[in-house]
């Protein structure tokens, strides 16, 4: 059970930020459910950063799919991070396995992945 006094829900730029203690969720709408998804380990970084990159690519790689709606949860694992990206697909039909394996590949990217974590590293000027 979620204690609500430990998340809080915000909603930027037409996204909507989940925060949790060990997790944040970044949501193209509240209360998305993943329909199709894809897992990966990542290095810890700025899940927030993070986050909004593998959202950046999972809808260029699937913005085509008609009724998709994207999504992506990173939650602290000891020295890692584990991802989940995928979203809901409000269509009758759609080729589940073929959008999975789209974002499998996307998250197994080494050309990706290494963008994500320099990007996630990098601190805002005004930290600098």
């Amino acid at each position: 059970m979620t204690n609500r006094a430990t998340f809080a829900k915000e909603k930027r730029n037409g996204w909507y930020f989940l925060y949790e203690p060990d997790a944040f969720t970044l949501a193209r709408r509240p209360n998305l459910r993943f329909h199709v998804a894809a897992d990966t380990v990542l290095p810890r970084v700025n899940k927030v950063r993070l986050a909004t990159q593998i959202r950046q690519d999972l809808w260029r790689a699937l913005r085509r799919v008609r009724g998709f709606c994207p999504m992506v949860r990173v939650e602290e694992d000891g020295t890692h991070l584990r991802v989940r990206a995928g979203g809901e697909v409000s269509a009758r039909t759609y080729p589940k396995s073929s959008i999975e394996q789209t974002i499998a590949d996307l998250l197994a990217n080494p050309e990706y992945r290494a963008r994500w974590i320099t990007h996630a590293k990098r601190r805002p000027a005004h930290d600098q």
